[in-house]
């Protein structure tokens, strides 16, 4: 793994790619934790958690994960870089931007990511990086979710 450090902007540029990085490990989405978000954000909507329900009733046959549980996920799967930065004192999470639910994940899926590098910047006493972050379900072509992830690297 190669290791970058947070204000070596050139090196960072040249890691800028219109290609994705390789998959992250894959992640399991089952019922009980798509339950449990529901509980913890009182986002209790049948197409999540009322499985008879969303059987008889759903387009998908079966519960959903909650757009925003799989955008809390992508912190674990967005990790699949060849590259570590270093050097930082912290990395801040700035913001995100076009976060887009694009497909749903179905209760009991498997989702993986990929990352790609899109924008390096010298700022506010730091290096921001935008990272283009897509996960999708195991084996589907199209993303569950996609966005831009920028993230303040701090001397």
């Amino acid at each position: 793994m190669e290791e970058i450090l947070f204000d070596d902007i050139a090196t960072l540029e040249r890691r800028i790619s219109d290609d994705y990085g390789p998959w992250s490990e894959a992640l399991d989405v089952p019922q009980p934790m798509i339950t449990a978000f529901a509980e913890m954000t009182g986002d209790r909507q049948w197409i999540h958690v009322d499985t008879d329900r969303a059987v008889a009733e759903s387009p998908f046959g079966t519960t959903i994960a909650h757009g925003f549980l799989v955008l809390s996920l992508s912190a674990i799967i967005k990790n699949s870089a060849d590259y570590a930065i270093v050097g930082h004192a912290s990395a801040l999470n700035y913001g995100l931007e076009k976060v887009r639910f694009v497909s749903p994940v179905p209760s009991g899926s498997r989702i993986h990511g990929r990352t790609r590098i899109a924008r390096v910047a010298r700022e506010k006493g730091g290096t921001m990086l935008t990272v283009q972050v897509a996960i999708h379900i195991v084996g589907a072509e199209r993303p569950a979710l996609c966005f831009d992830w920028m993230l303040l690297y701090r001397g």
